[in-house]
């Protein structure tokens, strides 16, 4: 089974020109980054961009080379080690809330991850289904069906962040502050006009993060943050600083990209009827069709912050000591060395789930994955159960509103309009959002 082929072709791009744009992040490359990908993984597949922030980097976007690279020690994360290619690329501003697994090598990391890992064992996700369920359904009965809404706002967005703030014991008031000052972070921290408000948003999570620690300490419940105050390492716990740092990484990390690959897995079905419609026959279908959802955009486009601790030689290209390493796992997941037809839309590929890297591979692969399926099976369930019907109310030549920004570190939509029983909408494809008279 399989469909059209989009974002294939290189469209007469030459390497220059896709060096430049990975390098500047244009809004065509993010828009749509795979025929750029396509011109680097055949010409240049470990490209040395042009230096930003005087910080060499190295572009990876062959699967091999990524594979490798990932599992790779002689490529660290940790920031403190790298703290001045750390500062040249996120500025000091959130230091503290970063100073996380995210951002450290072993034997820390190792601690770190141990630790965090004992909440997402496949019991613990199990157990959560049934709530999950009820929260997506919530949702979806708020969401209008006589008029386009937008998916992302109503649904991708809050479901995931209602789950996880629930883990962290964040709820009623305090939620809706976390929020405000979360969303504050996350706008403001690519922008140099916006660094007071950064700095002040950075403080007021580092406060309430920790005030909210000591009240679980002296309360504790059966919630994920609970385990993490509780739970041991070689007879040492985590510090409050080291609490502070998970808690954020686990918000960010535990929304964000599940929020995208919700909207990422939703616009692409849509925009393959007969995939669509697969699935919709078969709903044995959908693991595998949540794995090829995953590698055919995943919410990830770049790894996290990586760099090199001494020379390393990957695919043929020596990269120098202290390079920046960028892993594009976009870019790997559609590479026709690993991947049949990979800018094809196959629901009914198989082995995909130890195969593809939407959720990276090595010791940082991610630790919320399972919740990650587990949400995403939970969404596509809960829409093609109710709204078996669902259309984009967009007009056919458009072709999604794509994340804006300076690095592309994730690949998701602004906005995802919907009508979600197209018998009762009108048809008139107006975006959602926009101000009425």
């Amino acid at each position: 089974m399989t469909t059209e082929p989009t974002a294939a072709v290189n469209d007469g791009i030459a390497l220059d020109e896709a060096v430049k744009a990975a390098t500047l992040s244009t809004p065509e490359y993010r828009q749509c980054p795979h025929p750029y990908y396509k011109v680097l993984r055949e010409q240049a597949p470990i490209a040395r961009l042009t230096p930003r922030h005087g910080v060499d980097t190295y572009l990876i976007t062959r699967y091999e080379d990524a594979h490798a690279a990932l599992a790779d020690p002689r490529i660290g994360k940790d920031m403190h080690e790298g703290i001045d290619l750390y500062h040249a690329l996120f500025g000091d501003a959130c230091e503290t809330l970063d100073d996380n697994l995210l951002f450290a090598d072993p034997p820390r990391h190792t601690r770190l991850r141990h630790i965090a890992k004992t909440a997402f064992t496949p019991r613990h996700v199990r157990e959560l289904r049934p709530h999950i369920e009820e929260l997506a359904n919530e949702l979806l009965d708020r969401c209008p069906t006589d008029e386009p809404v937008d998916l992302m706002k109503a649904f991708a967005l809050p479901l995931p962040v209602m789950v996880i703030c629930e883990l962290l014991g964040i709820v009623g008031e305090e939620r809706t502050e976390v929020l405000k000052w979360f969303s504050v972070v996350t706008r403001s921290r690519f922008s140099k006009d916006m660094k007071d408000d950064l700095v002040r948003a950075e403080h007021w999570l580092r406060d309430y993060f920790t005030d909210h620690i000591r009240r679980t300490r002296e309360n504790p419940t059966d919630d994920f943050l609970t385990m993490l105050v509780q739970t041991h390492h070689e007879e040492e716990p985590l510090t409050d600083h080291e609490l502070v740092s998970m808690m954020w990484v686990l918000l960010f990390a535990g929304h964000k990209t599940t929020t995208l690959q919700i909207g990422n897995s939703v616009f692409n079905l849509l925009t393959h009827p007969e995939q669509f419609r697969a699935l919709k026959e078969n709903r044995e279908l959908l693991p595998q069709a949540i794995e090829e959802l995953l590698r055919y955009e995943g919410s990830v486009e770049t790894s996290t912050f990586r760099y090199a601790l001494e020379d390393v030689e990957i695919g043929g290209t020596v990269i120098p000591q202290g390079a920046i390493v960028q892993i594009a796992l976009t870019a790997a997941n559609r590479d026709p060395e690993k991947f049949t037809d990979p800018d094809t839309l196959d629901i009914t590929r198989e082995h995909l789930q130890r195969t593809h890297v939407g959720f990276g591979f090595g010791p940082h692969f991610c630790l919320g994955a399972p919740l990650a399926r587990l949400e995403l099976e939970i969404c596509l369930t809960a829409l093609i159960d109710r709204f078996p019907d669902m259309v984009l109310a967009m007009p056919e030549s458009e072709e999604g509103d794509w994340l804006k920004g300076p690095f592309p570190a994730f690949r998701g939509l602004e906005r995802l309009p919907v009508a979600l029983d197209p018998s009762r909408t009108v048809d008139d494809w107006t975006d959602p959002a926009a101000p009425t008279a």
